[in-house]
């Protein structure tokens, strides 16, 4: 990986009158958060030209992949120049490789970032000006790397392709998928064959070597493969040093020894490349839950077409116990959905229809979650239509796979310190070697054992197990997180995610509902509660706050058919409330605090009387004002979520000792609420660059993650070291904007999140321990004598240990939490 980077980076911004907007400074104040972003600022338009915001980044972190979600989720696009490569490719054998396609890569003109991983994911960041996308596809088939089939099976990504040939082995050949496993047992019969013909049988000695013949033949043949592709690569790798071994013993008469070695090798590769196939299937089998064909409703009639082939307003018949085919809501009929696919809801979530489709199709992102429906899901008895809200590349269960299939991509913290371990160590070992070829001018011994001594220390020091400790330990991690409805972005928020020792949490709509309800409606002196009510409704229906829709469905349910007043001309002071027009007057609706302050007169006595003695019994206050008189006050509630407790308990017993609720709430309810799912600290009356500062705080004494939906909180989660967002399998931005997306509506996957983090930690450690371990045990052993055999047998077994080590992951279970009394 490049030690350093830094580039401008045009960011085309949406459709802004000036660099002030509120999106533009959001994007900055996240990208600023963003460890290794050096400097972030708006370059102007000139001639017709959109703005940008030139970026400058160094070091490995954030990626620009990761940059670009940010972008994107600010509603601005980086410019078409920059491309964003994610392929799947057929021939990445082994972690090496990896690595060494990762230098390749980058050593290329234009390549500003690349990563492959052993799950056979190539992830890169090129500039169009300098470099093609056949360029890099040229690069990597020059060693036998392919990108696969680019036709993927119906509503799937094109970039996010399962090899649909069955190669999930990434060896097919004469035996499918398991030849190099056949070809090594081959070679291991013909190896004891051989051996049992040259010490027990009375046969012609070139019997027992053309067994040793074939063994050579069979044990060799991908060895040598891989050897031809490192060469290609100028890399002398463990493949190329087998060989070598081998044909020295051979040369050296010595058949049966260089057959061992290459039955040994063989074993273990084929081995290791099943186990890490079984890692990588976990993540394809995420592509495969959606259907291929879906039952459309067109021209008053049903028709069964490919799932690409929908488009948005499709109205799709999903009969009972079929997986839905696309993301939509709900049209007709009831049902209970099995989402476990895609959130890792543990129990079927009832689903109703919308009460009008036209309106629910021009906003379907404000639906309740119980019309929302999503791709890959199981349905229950119900037959349903939906009308289709996503494309089929679009679709949540889509977009986790492209995630997590990126995901792979990204170094962990430990993975980088193993990579620039190796690069002292591996040059270290090799001088070590080169110097025990010679070891016979000054030991009394023949050339031959010098030379098996310096191929031993060769064997023994290679440091296979230490290069796939972290990768196979993070691919299991994020494989089985995602199966349990948690998107973890890569590495490093997988690692870190487990040295938390805070949790910061939001309080609408994470430790609360987030559906508030009108509880109070007080009118001031001489203003009666229809006009009271109807202006504040006029005003909120033009805003999609949480607040705002509140008190706009609820306040239309108690006004009946009460004629409303239209607004116009809505303008958001953030963190405090809205400012409108209504037939010329002006409308100020918010907080008690946005009155009194930026030239805004206060409230007056008796509404500011009704404001607090509502606060004191734990409600949102919506002050209401029109023409410069006080209407009133509208008291609101949100209901805690009633799984918040027991997950705050779980967290608890798990050792995360220290939980805050940050709010813009008046103080008062946020210790209410904070209260009611038993949190020791609340944080109130804080504006969204309180809440930043408030996580800066944490974050100088504490590893601390921030919790909230993604959108309203986005700055915060970019400053803590984890952002966490829920409900992300009905948010787009949620998807983008955190490290960490929790795909159901649920704190109880939290939890889960964390104690698979520390899991994944705990192994990554036992992985180094292990691979380290062999190596200092090893080294030593063979140059004090041990042989090639045994270094070979040692070296083979610590990389399977530690892979299969990894592959614990995978059937990682929660433990019980039993809450104490």
């Amino acid at each position: 990986m490049t030690e350093k980077l830094q580039i401008d980076l045009p960011v085309l911004l949406p459709d802004i009158a000036h660099d002030a907007d509120a999106c533009v400074q959001r994007l900055l104040v996240e990208l600023r958060a963003q460890q290794g972003i050096e400097e972030v600022h708006i370059r102007s338009g000139v001639n017709n030209q959109a703005h940008e915001v030139c970026i400058h980044y160094a070091s490995e972190a954030p990626s620009l992949a990761r940059i670009r979600e940010l972008v994107e989720a600010a509603g601005a696009r980086i410019t078409q120049r920059y491309g964003h490569l994610i392929w799947q490719v057929k021939g990445v054998t082994h972690q090496r490789l990896a690595r060494t396609l990762t230098k390749r890569l980058l050593s290329m003109p234009g390549v500003l970032e690349a990563e492959v991983s052993i799950g056979g994911v190539v992830r890169v960041e090129l500039d169009r000006e300098k470099i093609s996308e056949d360029d890099i596809r040229d690069a990597l088939a020059e060693v036998g790397v392919n990108r696969k089939p680019e036709d993927p099976p119906a509503g799937r990504d094109s970039d996010q392709l399962k090899d649909g040939d069955g190669d999930a082995h990434r060896h097919a050949g004469v035996f499918g998928e398991n030849s190099e496993l056949i070809f090594s047992l081959l070679c291991g019969g013909l190896l004891a064959t051989g051996f049992a013909l040259d010490k027990w049988a009375p046969v012609a000695d070139w019997l027992a070597i053309a067994n040793y013949l074939g063994a050579y033949l069979f044990g060799g043949f991908y060895t040598v493969k891989e050897a031809v592709q490192n060469l290609r690569l100028k890399r002398f790798e463990i493949d190329t040093l087998m060989l070598v071994a081998a044909a020295g013993a051979a040369a050296l008469g010595a058949w049966a020894e260089g057959a061992l070695l290459l039955f040994l090798f063989s074993l273990g590769h084929s081995l290791e490349h099943y186990a890490m196939g079984r890692a990588k299937r976990a993540i394809e089998a995420l592509a495969e839950l959606a259907p291929e064909t879906a039952r459309v409703r067109r021209d008053g009639e049903v028709r069964e077409i490919g799932v690409q082939e929908l488009v948005l307003g499709d109205l799709v018949l999903v009969r009972p116990n079929e997986r839905l085919p696309a993301d939509g809501f709900v049209v007709s009929g009831e049902t209970s959905i099995n989402q476990a696919p895609v959130t890792g809801e543990s129990v079927p979530v009832d689903k109703r229809p919308v009460p009008d489709p036209a309106q629910a199709n021009i906003r379907p992102d404000l639906l309740d979650a119980a019309h929302h429906v999503f791709a890959g899901t199981i349905n229950g008895a119900g037959a349903i239509d939906i009308a289709v809200t996503k494309l089929a590349s679009e679709s949540a269960l889509a977009r986790v796979v492209k995630m997590v299939s990126e995901a792979e991509t990204r170094q962990s913290p430990t993975q980088r310190l193993t990579d620039r371990f190796e690069r002292v160590f591996v040059p270290a070992v090799l001088a070590t070697s080169f110097l025990l070829l010679f070891a016979w001018v000054v030991v009394d011994e023949p050339f031959r054992d010098s030379f098996y001594r310096a191929m031993a220390v060769l064997v023994a020091a290679s440091p296979c197990a230490l290069a796939i400790a972290t990768p196979s330990a993070i691919l299991s991690g994020v494989a089985r997180a995602a199966r349990g409805g948690v998107l973890i972005k890569g590495g490093a928020p997988l690692e870190k995610l487990g040295s938390l020792d805070a949790l910061a949490f939001d309080k609408t709509g994470t430790l609360t509902e987030g559906r508030p309800r009108i509880t109070d409606v007080l009118p001031a002196p001489g203003v009666n509660e229809t006009e009271l009510l109807a202006t504040a409704v006029a005003v909120e229906a033009l805003s999609d706050h949480p607040l705002a829709r509140a008190i706009a469905q609820d306040g239309v349910e108690r006004l009946g058919s009460t004629t409303l007043p239209v607004a116009s001309g809505l303008r958001s002071l953030t963190g405090k409330g809205v400012i409108a027009e209504i037939e010329g007057h002006a409308v100020e609706i918010g907080k008690a605090e946005m009155f009194g302050s930026d030239r805004i007169p206060a409230l007056t006595e008796p509404v500011a009387e009704a404001v607090e003695r509502l606060r004191i019994e734990g409600r949102t206050t919506m002050a209401v004002r029109r023409a410069g008189r006080d209407l009133g006050v509208i008291g609101l509630m949100d209901t805690p979520r009633a799984t918040a407790r027991p997950a705050l308990e779980r967290l608890r017993a798990i050792g995360i000792n220290r939980m805050i609720m940050i709010s813009g709430d008046n103080q008062r309810v946020a210790d209410a609420v904070a209260k009611h799912v038993g949190l020791d600290e609340a944080w109130g009356d804080l504006m969204p660059e309180d809440k930043v500062e408030a996580i800066k705080k944490l974050r100088d004494t504490t590893e601390v993650a921030m919790v909230g939906d993604g959108v309203n909180d986005a700055p915060a989660m970019a400053h803590a070291t984890v952002g966490i967002a829920m409900g992300a399998a009905g948010s787009d931005v949620a998807l983008e904007t955190a490290d960490v997306a929790l795909m159901a509506d649920d704190l109880s996957h939290l939890p889960f999140a964390v104690e698979l983090s520390r899991r994944t930690r705990k192994i990554i450690r036992q992985n180094l321990f292990i691979s380290l371990g062999v190596v200092a045990i090893l080294v030593p052993a063979t140059i004090l004598g041990l042989g090639i055999g045994p270094a070979v047998a040692a070296h083979e077994g610590s990389t399977l240990v530690v892979v299969f080590n990894a592959l614990r992951l995978l059937a990682y279970k929660e433990r019980e939490y039993k809450p104490e009394g």
